[in-house]
């Protein structure tokens, strides 16, 4: 699909979700890649966009806010563009005639608003993060105040089958997108301390309730004294270990 480079619409000026039945659907890593980036550049570069496909190709292989790292060729990217306009979420427009430029069409393809978009382009660049880094990362192109702001943008993705919890709500939570096919689908991170399990009735972002710590059954006196042995016998050897690196 074709389009005149002076009647590409701007972004939408509210929140509002585009009135439109969305149509998306999984796309493969480099379509991924490329169309978070016209989302990206859209918001934070709108005087050079829409983008030529030297533009783009540079924008994927970007080092910062990237992962993983892409060494893409124009020949890839072309590609992703090919596939992402037939599914219709890529257009190309034409302006003095002389280069072709694209942008997406995520809003009525995703059938999202502003904010949820910024959302969607950071997991589609980053893949997946906790959703603290999600907030400042999605805030460098939509306002996003706080987390509190944030919990009902991933409720409402949610929703639409476009985002997937990694790990259970609470402190730490990890999300990301859901446009990966089902054979390319993350598998959630092993939990730390920071990921607190929660009640499955829980929501995004509730506090989380107290984790009890275990409680060590109490030792006898012999294991006392034979735990105090060991740790001085591993001390000791941590001393000559460092002694010895000082000497060479």
């Amino acid at each position: 699909m074709n389009q005149s480079l002076f009647e590409t619409e701007l972004e939408p000026q509210t929140n509002q979700v585009a009135e439109s039945s969305p149509s998306w659907q999984p796309l493969e890593s480099v379509q991924r890649r490329v169309l978070g980036v016209l989302i990206e550049k859209a918001k934070t570069t709108p005087d050079s966009y829409p983008l030529t496909l030297n533009s783009i190709t540079t924008a994927c292989n970007q080092k910062s806010n990237r992962k993983p790292q892409m060494q893409l060729e124009a020949e890839d990217v072309t590609q992703a563009l090919d596939d992402l306009r037939e599914l219709g979420a890529v257009i190309e427009v034409h302006g003095d005639g002389r280069v072709t430029k694209f942008r997406h069409q995520a809003y009525e393809w995703l059938g999202v608003n502003k904010v949820e978009l910024a959302v969607l382009a950071e997991l589609l660049l980053r893949g997946e993060q906790t959703v603290g880094e999600l907030r400042g990362r999605a805030a460098r192109m939509e306002a996003i105040k706080d987390l509190s702001e944030l919990r009902p943008i991933l409720a409402s993705l949610g929703q639409k089958g476009l985002l997937l919890e990694l790990t259970p709500p609470g402190r730490g939570q990890v999300v990301t997108h859901g446009l990966y096919p089902d054979d390319q689908r993350p598998a959630p991170p092993r939990q730390t301390t920071e990921q607190a399990p929660r009640a499955p009735h829980d929501s995004i972002g509730a506090p989380a309730p107290p984790v009890a710590a275990p409680v060590a059954a109490p030792a006898s006196s012999g294991e006392e004294i034979e735990n105090l042995r060991r740790e001085l016998r591993n001390l000791a050897e941590r001393v000559a270990a460092i002694e010895s690196r000082l000497g060479d």
